[in-house]
Order: structure tokens, then sequence, then C-alpha cells
């Protein structure tokens, strides 16, 4: 028989998060856990949850992958025209989670969302490999389309466009910054008594708290 889902049950006890452990600077203290699961051999480390919503507060969420990180927030790319790119420009605050399963963690953040400047944009652009930019002109990215064939199609024409040429960057296509006002680090514990430590930004100052499970 198969188990049920509720009896789906995982004891955590690899380690503890304490407040002297952690680094004063919450994206530093990101970077250091960061760290630590491509030291682990994580698959895809840099994937996380964007969580958005329309106007109207009607949410959406989807993995994607941080591309940047810096004091300024988290970065990533995608097709402003799509879904998330349409609720950002009407919306533009987001939530986005990693979760480290093997570490026992995750991280919560929370932000308003600006958009990547445009010479930052091009430069990550142009390091993609050349399908994934052929891409990005290929796919309308949450569009409806009437069979695969019809994509493979457009991707197939714009490469022999491409062929001997540099491909540009789509004006549809770029990146987002999260700029955290919020970020949570959650570590698994025993008895369902897990470790979150919260930093909240208040008039330009991190300040550090921890939160009951």
């Amino acid at each position: 028989m198969t188990q049920s889902i509720a009896d789906l049950r995982q004891n955590y006890t690899l380690q503890a998060l304490n407040e002297a452990d952690v680094d004063p600077d919450p994206i530093q203290q990101f970077q250091r856990w960061m760290d630590q699961a491509i030291a682990a051999e994580l698959p895809e480390p840099n994937a996380m949850t964007l969580a958005t919503a329309t106007r109207d507060g009607i949410p959406s969420a989807r993995i994607v992958l941080l591309k940047g990180l810096d004091a300024r927030g988290f970065a990533f790319y995608t097709n402003y025209e799509s879904r998330k790119g349409r609720e950002l420009a009407d919306n533009p605050q987001a939530a986005l989670v990693f979760l480290w399963t093997v570490l026992e963690r995750q991280v919560r953040i929370e932000g308003q969302v600006e958009k990547v400047a445009a010479a930052e944009t091009d430069a990550y652009f142009q390091s993609r490999p050349l399908a994934s930019r052929l891409g990005a002109w290929a796919s309308e990215q949450s569009r409806v389309i009437r069979n695969r064939e019809v994509l493979e199609q457009r991707f197939a024409e714009l490469k022999a466009t491409y062929a001997d040429e540099t491909v540009p960057r789509p004006p549809h296509w770029g990146g987002y910054r999260v700029i955290p006002h919020q970020i949570e680090f959650w570590q698994g514990r025993t008895s369902r008594l897990h470790d979150r430590l919260r930093y909240r930004l208040e008039e330009g100052n991190w300040h550090l708290e921890r939160l009951a499970p």
C-alpha cells in the first residue's frame, strides 16, 4: 500500500542556528549558506521559488534561478512579457524561497523589485549559451501556442538568421532584482522546534530577531 502523505515525516537533526553564529549582514549570511550548499554539491542550489501577485493580490509562484547576488539584492532574468513580468509591472513586490533539503535549511526573502540596468543585463545575456540566447527570442513566454513544432520551427529560423552574427538581447527580456527588506533563515530541528532567525530592515539598519517555529 502506498504510504499516506500525512504519514511522511522526517526528524531534522543536523545543525542548530544561533544568533551568536550568524553574520550581522543577512546578505553575507546568505552567501555563507549558499557557499555551503554549493560545497555540498546540491543540484541547482541557486534554484528558488519566486512568488508574485497581481494588482488585486492574486498570487502565483514558480521556480527560477538566482543569477546575481550583491549588496543590492537578488537578481534573476526572464521575459518581461511573461506572467511574472506582467505581475511585477503592476505590483513590484516579490517573495523568494530557497530550499536546501539535504542541509535541512530554507531561506525566505521579501522585498521590492526593480529592473536590472540595461548594461548589466546586456553583459549577462551575452554570457549565456547560444541556444539560451536564441531561446529568449523564440519563446513568447506564458503565451498559448498551437504545438511544440511552432516553437522548434521558430528556434531553427533564428539559428539560421544568426548563424554568423552576434545574437542581440531581445527588448522584452532582462533582469529583475529583489531588494530585500526581510530575510529569514530556517534551520530544521528536532520535534519541529525549528530555528528561525529573521533580519528586518528598519531605517537602513538590519535587526535580527528569533521567531517561534
